[in-house]
């Protein structure tokens, strides 16, 4: 998607389907002759007014709210109608309709919210929170993103971007007058000033770390043989019955999904096909998602009961897939086998004792479970960053150069290399806001958005 022209735009700004109220969004430059078009008037700027909304032929279509916003004041920077009419489909697509014939066209994904950026009325991360804030699946996460709407990440980004502007600016006048007697980079402190950024990084980075577990959650798959308790433990874990549960080896032929909360972090449980040799060929296609779910899942959790031997239960076919994910094993069936719920470490494994059945362990798993995801309990969402990928990728970047950066402060020959990996900082930290961000990533960003944001 490249950078939007000058036309008008239009789209239906509530969900589809029916509702009380339906909103139609309009913006673009110079709006007095569709909205005559539209409300036979001129509505008064910033004043909610009870209007009718005409075709082309002056019918009434629907009659409802309209609000004007001439620019720059509104949301995108452009003039902008906004029609709050009845929330029936066949209205809203009549009105839209006659918005297009109007001079109008239909807008794209998250159109609104680029217009807004590109007249500086957002900066990335805020357009960014626009979406967040729609998909936020917990309070905590909503908190988040607005603080992030708001411009709390965007201010400390900046922040660290000034200070790193400012040693750039003490090193490059060294490097441009040498012949000056400026001072040496020990008298400077360089390298206090250096730590001191780093410092503020680090901070930066747990926090928005923390942030997009609330955003995104982490997905756990639960793993084993038939009949270890899988679907116990998930009717457990998600406090409800939600999978079929018998003493039939092979009950649950194909992938099961659950999402569920702890201390607001989304967790998307997935229980599986009991991995064992078969001839069925459904359940043959059961343990090939089997498979297919560990490979995309952040932690894995294996299931044994008391009577099994924890190292020998995992097949030979799934050790490659194991190896690089983070392992939980659970003993399940305790009640069972008169043992008492505990977590143990064995061979720098992490071993929990549990009931499915009558939950005893269970919250020792929940809380495991958050510390390998890496929440920070103590957090509780305050003073937390809304984070996506792409910014979590720019930190580490911005990380990793000054890292490079403090291995040239030790003399003053390789000032050109120090300065050069400060920039390389500044540059990676300027993308989260979108002061350094090329035109194909804007496109991507945006794709993602609703239709009428």
């Amino acid at each position: 998607m490249g950078r939007p022209q000058a036309e008008i735009i239009a789209a239906i700004a509530t969900p589809p389907g029916r509702g009380g109220i339906g909103v139609i969004r309009i913006s673009g430059n110079n709006l007095q002759q569709l909205t005559q078009t539209l409300l036979g008037k001129q509505p008064k700027p910033r004043y909610a007014s009870l209007s009718q909304f005409l075709d082309a032929d002056g019918q009434v279509i629907d009659q409802g709210i309209a609000l004007y916003f001439p620019a720059p004041n509104s949301y995108t920077g452009e003039d902008v109608l906004e029609l709050q009419g009845h929330g029936g489909p066949a209205i809203m697509n009549l009105l839209l309709d006659q918005c297009i014939a109007s001079g109008a066209r239909l807008a794209q994904p998250g159109e609104f919210t680029l217009r807004a950026y590109l007249n500086n009325k957002l900066d990335l991360v805020q357009a960014e929170s626009v979406a967040d804030i729609i998909e936020a699946s917990t309070t905590q996460a909503a908190r988040c993103a607005i603080r992030s709407l708001q411009g709390h990440f965007s201010t400390t980004i900046d922040e660290l971007v000034s200070a790193l502007t400012t040693l750039r600016i003490l090193i490059e006048a060294t490097l441009d007058f040498p012949e000056e007697e400026i001072d040496n980079l020990q008298t400077l402190q360089i390298k206090d000033k250096l730590n001191d950024i780093q410092q503020h990084l680090e901070q930066v980075l747990t926090s928005a770390q923390q942030g997009k577990l609330l955003q995104e959650g982490i997905k756990v798959v639960l793993v084993g043989q038939p009949n270890v308790g899988k679907s116990s433990l998930l009717n457990q874990l998600a406090e409800d019955d939600v999978a079929i549960v018998t003493e039939i080896p092979g009950t649950t032929r194909d992938t099961i999904q659950q999402a569920i909360k702890i201390e607001g972090i989304p967790l998307h449980i997935i229980d599986t096909a009991g991995l064992r040799e078969t001839e069925d060929i459904v359940e043959q296609k059961g343990i090939a998602r089997t498979h297919a779910a560990i490979e995309n899942a952040d932690i894995i959790i294996w299931l044994i009961d008391c009577s099994q031997h924890i190292s020998d239960t995992k097949p030979e076919s799934l050790l490659n897939l194991l190896a690089d994910k983070p392992l939980l094993t659970i003993v399940n069936k305790i009640d069972l086998c008169d043992e008492a719920p505990r977590i143990e470490e064995i061979n720098n494994n992490f071993v929990i004792y549990l009931s499915a059945k009558t939950g005893a362990g269970i919250t020792l798993l929940r809380k495991k479970l958050l510390d390998m995801a890496g929440w920070q309990s103590n957090n509780a969402g305050e003073g937390l960053f809304m984070a996506r990928q792409r910014h979590l990728a720019a930190l580490t970047a911005a990380k990793n150069h000054l890292e490079c950066a403090q291995t040239y402060t030790q003399n003053e020959y390789q000032l050109e290399l120090l300065a050069e990996e400060l920039r390389l900082s500044q540059d990676a930290l300027s993308a989260i806001t979108g002061r350094f961000t090329a035109d194909d990533l804007l496109g991507e960003i945006f794709s993602h958005f609703c239709i009428g944001k």
